[in-house]
Formats: C-alpha cells, structure tokens, sequence
C-alpha cells in the first residue's frame, strides 16, 4: 500500500505558501493535470479524451520527451492546452544543486518558447517540480525568474502498481472540489489506472455541472 497522501496536508500549503497548490473558487471548476509526456499514443488517448467532454487541462511536460516528440507536444497546444515546465530529465529537486535544476528548467523552457512562436494568446510560465521535490532555493529562484510553481491538492496515484484502477478513481471522486488542482500522468506507467478513471471523472463531474479549465496566470 502507498504512502503518498491522497489529499495535500495543510501543513505542505502553510510551509510554502508562495506556491499554487489549489485554486479558491466558489464557482464548479476543476484544474486536471498531467504530467510527464507528451508521450506516444497515451498523450493523444488523453487529448480526444478530453475533447470528448469539452474539456481544457495543464500538462506538466518533460524537455527530452518534447524533443523527441515535438508532434504531441503541437498537439496539445492546438487543442487550447496549458502547458508547463517539469525539468528535461525528470530530477529530483532535493537530490540537485539550484544551479545545475535551473539549468534543467532554462533548457526545457527554450524549448516549450521555441513551439509557441505563433500562440501569443498562451503563456507558459507554469513549472511543477518532479516528485514533489524542490528546495526553498530553488523555488525562491524560480519565482524571481517569473513562474508559478504549481503543486496540487489532490493526487490520483495512477503510476503506483500497487494501487488499483477502482482506487484510483475513488481518490479523486472522492477528494475533489471546487478549485482543486488534480494531479494524473500521462507515462506508460500510469497509464492504466489514468485510462480508466479519467472518463469517468470527466462524466460524473460534467453532470455535476463542473467544468474543467486549463491553468493560465
């Protein structure tokens, strides 16, 4: 069984509260997101699957997947996407001195610039920091730099292997509200349990009359 807390601790939010980690609203909106693509034939499943339901998401996006798929990546900002920054090789901030994680960031955020040439409508100013993981430096520094780091209130935990599809799904269903920053990947590892619950997320919180929105700042 995982030890990963479903439902963010207060305690993480009042430790960093120059982070984003959910979105105060009185109004029916979720914020999913996704990390780790864009990846082969899993990120375009979540794009149509997404469409399907006419709704917008934030994909946290790893610079060497970009560079080896440019395509996906395309693919989603042309549906009307967010997009963020989630270093080049997926590092662990605490494992990482600031200036070699800042360089991880500067690379990968050339590239996302380098594909939203003619989208001057989107800003890509989001970075979500692998595993959770980063230093008071490395954020004070990033926020300097301009970005919105971007945690989460909810995890669905789709990428542990020993958690079921049913419970992925009921970690969301059951800890989401309004506002809620909900954390899915789109990676071969997760992608069975994220298959399976993210329509039916999609379906239960549309006929509760949520809507779903990308993270723009």
């Amino acid at each position: 069984m995982t030890l990963t807390p479903v439902k963010t601790p207060l305690v993480a939010k009042k430790m960093f509260p120059n982070f984003v980690w959910d979105i105060p609203t009185d109004d029916k909106i979720i914020y999913l997101t996704f990390d780790d693509g864009p990846t082969p034939e899993i990120t375009n499943w979540v794009l149509n699957t997404l469409k399907s339901f006419n709704a917008k998401a934030t994909f946290f996006c790893i610079g060497k997947n970009i560079e080896t798929h440019p395509d996906i990546f395309q693919n989603i900002l042309n549906d009307g996407h967010a997009v963020g920054n989630h270093t080049y090789n997926h590092i662990k901030g605490w494992k990482t001195k600031a200036t070699d994680y800042l360089l991880e960031i500067d690379k990968t955020q050339a590239m996302i610039d380098s594909q939203m040439l003619n989208l001057s409508s989107l800003k890509a100013n989001l970075f979500r920091p692998p595993y959770g993981q980063i230093t008071p430096k490395q954020g004070k520094e990033l926020i300097k730099l301009g970005y919105k780091i971007i945690m989460w209130d909810v995890i669905s935990i789709d990428w542990d292997k020993t958690v079921s599809k049913e419970i992925c799904l009921d970690n969301v269903i059951t800890k989401s509200t309004n506002g809620s920053i909900i954390v899915f990947h789109d990676s071969i590892k997760a992608s069975k349990n994220m298959q399976y619950a993210l329509p039916k997320v999609l379906k239960q919180f549309s006929e509760k009359g949520y809507s779903f929105n990308p993270l723009i700042f």
